[in-house]
């Protein structure tokens, strides 16, 4: 986790992605020199410099993870100096974001698989659950149905099922696996193969029951604009810590919506929260298990899930409304 923090007068934006710890000497050396002494309300001119500034370098991977963390810092500066929550200032267009409860890894058992989806399905009232699939690259297929078919028994028929493969199987594999959990009703089925694999979703795509979704490996605009083009997905998934920040996202959202599909965010959800709320073709945030520990842990105002699996931001506290807590993290800091 690499946490930025952009200051102007007594004000500071804070701003985060995963990635490799060369994300911090980028910021550092490449991006802040492109910032600093800039109008602080003036994020897109920031965000189009620091992409500029970092071609020759590689845009793309681990630059665009630097800069998706400055431009989100940005966001969240502008809007605490106009005293606003960052929704409102982004033209928020609802005020409860759906989500889904994202864990049900493969190395759970089935007493851990059970105790997480019970506990988000029956504890918290989230209707919409993922696990993993495609163990081991798609290895132990009969233990990926067996997994399925008990998941589906834990949460009943009236929560929507999710998997992810993560790229783990073969074209036709894919289908077959589809097929054969046809029964635990699947609605979700998150790259099927790998996401640089177009036609093999394409395929996928008409031949499962399942909505097929990738994307969240998508670094800027013409990634997704490749990935609709190609007619890969039912919905487009994006990662705002990886994608090029609020900003880039939200031209992602607007390729969408010109395609008649919704958007997905991969996981940090409170880091996504705020440009969620203001986006029309939102279908949901990843409610995932070890971000939301993180995010919990790292940062004062957190938001909670509320029955029904919803979010929603908090209107009395500006910008994106959470504070990094040094405290918490100075036993974890390397640099």
């Amino acid at each position: 986790m690499i946490v930025v923090r952009v200051h102007c007068g007594d004000q500071v934006g804070t701003g985060w992605t995963y990635g490799a710890a060369a994300c911090r000497v980028l910021v550092g050396d490449v991006l802040a020199p492109l910032v600093n002494d800039r109008d602080a309300l003036d994020v897109v001119g920031a965000y189009d410099a620091m992409c500029c500034g970092a071609r020759n370098i590689g845009r793309l991977g681990i630059a665009a993870c630097a800069i998706s963390a400055v431009d989100v810092a940005l966001w969240a500066l502008k809007a605490r100096l106009l005293d606003l929550r960052l929704a409102r200032l982004l033209a928020m267009v609802t005020d409860e974001v759906p989500i889904y409860g994202s864990g049900g890894f493969t190395s759970y058992d089935d007493t851990q698989l059970t105790s997480q989806f019970d506990y988000w399905v029956h504890g918290q009232g989230i209707p919409r659950v993922k696990m993993k699939v495609a163990e081991s690259w798609g290895e132990h297929v009969d233990r990926d149905l067996t997994r399925t078919a008990h998941a589906h028994k834990v949460v009943g028929d009236d929560t929507e099922l999710y998997v992810d493969a993560s790229g783990g199987y073969t074209r036709k594999q894919a289908i077959r696996v589809a097929h054969e959990a046809a029964d635990c009703d699947v609605r979700w089925f998150e790259e099927p193969v790998s996401s640089d694999d177009l036609a093999g979703l394409h395929e996928i795509r008409d031949a499962v029951a399942a909505d097929v979704a990738a994307g969240e490996y998508g670094y800027d605009l013409p990634y997704f604009a490749r990935m609709v083009q190609a007619g890969a997905v039912d919905c487009l998934q994006a990662d705002l810590s990886r994608c090029g920040g609020i900003t880039e996202w939200q031209r992602v959202a607007a390729v969408a919506a010109a395609n008649n599909l919704q958007i997905s965010g991969h996981g940090a959800p409170n880091l996504h929260l705020d440009a969620a709320a203001a986006t029309p073709n939102l279908r949901h945030l990843e409610w995932l298990h070890d971000h939301v520990r993180i995010e919990t842990m790292l940062f004062d105002g957190a938001t909670a899930a509320l029955p029904g699996g919803l979010l929603r931001p908090d209107l009395s506290r500006s910008g994106h409304g959470l504070d990094f807590r040094d405290e918490a993290a100075s036993p974890y800091r390397i640099g």
